[in-house]
């Protein structure tokens, strides 16, 4: 499934909070919370670094996309927001690490601990509608860079 608008996009994020809940140390996490605590983790460490946000924001679609995939859910997420959010949200999400460290290899770590910081933190991230207005950015950026190449 590819993603064509934000709109598509925050309907699979709304649909999040009917998912069924993962694993979590000490408990059940709500993936839609998830998602809200994970961008929110990553606003806080890295504010202007919205393509980081949202990767931590957007990789709870993949269960949705295909259920009982737990093995490819990065993957599908990641395919299902390149065209809208581009290839560096896609690549964080999909969780590929460069051979060479770099600053690529950085913000893979800074989303792999705040997913996983975000799993057991327990803190208003606030509401999805926040992120609106992030998502229309940058799949406005990315619309115009696709118009360029």
């Amino acid at each position: 499934m590819e993603l064509r608008s934000v709109e598509q996009l925050m309907d699979l994020l709304y649909a999040c909070r009917a998912a069924p809940a993962g694993p979590a140390p000490g408990g059940r996490a709500d993936p839609h919370q998830h998602a809200l605590r994970t961008a929110a983790l990553l606003r806080r460490g890295r504010p202007a670094d919205k393509e980081l946000q949202l990767a931590g924001l957007v990789q709870a679609i993949g269960p949705l996309l295909r259920p009982g995939d737990e093995r490819g859910h990065r993957d599908h997420a990641a395919d299902a927001v390149r065209s809208l959010l581009g290839a560096r949200v896609a690549g964080l999400v999909r969780g590929h690490v460069r051979s060479v460290a770099g600053p690529a290899d950085d913000d893979l770590l800074r989303l792999l601990q705040a997913d996983e910081e975000a799993r057991t933190a327990r803190f208003d991230a606030g509401v999805l509608e926040d992120w609106r207005t992030v998502l229309e950015l940058v799949a406005a950026r990315n619309s115009r860079l696709r118009a360029v190449d």
